[in-house]
């Protein structure tokens, strides 16, 4: 647990109402501590305000059961370990919408509907956003042109969709039936590769590849995850495996993304008054 207490100041709020502009965070300094909430491991590592490594990633087991309790005193203990940091991101292998986790298949129940990122704001005394896993994979490695896919393959099946670098989020794949009744998950989880073995695996892997470019006629795929060492695939040109590293690496585009909605120019909108009907009046809000 954290033991030194610090006033919760969100910086990059603070910065914006004070008319600073942000181009990315790279000319503020601020620091980001990226954490990572894997079924098997939790992971953190610090990043500058360019969204680049300052120091080695360090990784605890994720604790069993899951809680939501357990697995913030074990974030809370690894931050306690790095240098100071201005604000967090988190990625969760599950759906988060407004910073409240809705699925969490494999930690733990009380994870439905719970508020990770106003929790963690309170625990670590930074200002937190948290996105699905897979998500944060995508925007460390997508190259933003085009329509990309990233899948993850780990304790679970993670997914997410980039169109020319936006983010379409909560790309939920892992659930959704793919062949023989069974999910994605089910066929290509952790729990699978250690059932079938490594060449069923990779059979179940190629025909999974193949679904989902007719599915999605992506223009890359990339593909994270522990488990991406087991794949004996000869991938396509158009697919790449990503390490590991990204799930933490991606972390930093969470604020870039909050300093871009915030610094974009408001386009003007359409709005019906009673005297006039349809008429162009003023900007509009996000």
């Amino acid at each position: 647990m954290l033991t030194e207490k610090k006033p919760v100041i969100d910086q990059t709020a603070t910065l914006l109402a004070n008319g600073v502009p942000l181009v990315n965070g790279d000319n503020l300094g601020l620091k980001t501590l990226a954490v990572d909430i894997g079924g098997s491991g939790t992971k953190v590592i610090l990043l500058d305000g360019s969204g680049l490594p300052l120091g080695e990633r360090a990784r605890v087991k994720t604790p069993w059961p899951a809680t939501p309790e357990a697995v913030m005193d074990a974030i809370a203990n690894l931050a306690a370990d790095q240098p100071s940091f201005d604000r967090v991101s988190v990625g969760f292998p599950g759906v988060v919408r407004h910073g409240v986790t809705y699925t969490a298949v494999n930690l733990d129940r009380a994870w439905v509907g719970f508020p990770l990122a106003e929790r963690l704001t309170q625990q670590l005394q930074s200002p937190t956003r948290v996105a699905n896993d897979a998500d944060i994979q995508g925007f460390g490695a997508v190259s933003g042109q085009g329509v990309e896919l990233v899948i993850t393959l780990g304790t679970g099946f993670g997914s997410a969709l980039f169109v020319d670098g936006h983010l379409l989020p909560n790309l939920e794949m892992a659930h959704h039936r793919f062949r023989k009744t069974e999910s994605y998950e089910e066929q290509l989880g952790r729990a699978a590769l250690e059932k079938v073995g490594k060449e069923k695996w990779n059979r179940r892997l190629k025909k999974a590849i193949a679904a989902l470019e007719h599915l999605f006629n992506y223009d890359r795929l990339y593909i994270g995850g522990g488990e991406t060492k087991n794949i004996a695939l000869k991938l396509a040109s158009n697919i790449e495996i990503v390490p590991n590293v990204m799930g933490l690496l991606g972390g930093i585009a969470l604020w870039r993304q909050v300093e871009a909605d915030h610094t974009r120019p408001q386009p003007k909108v359409a709005r019906r008054t009673e005297e006039s009907g349809l008429r162009i009046q003023g900007l509009s809000g996000i």
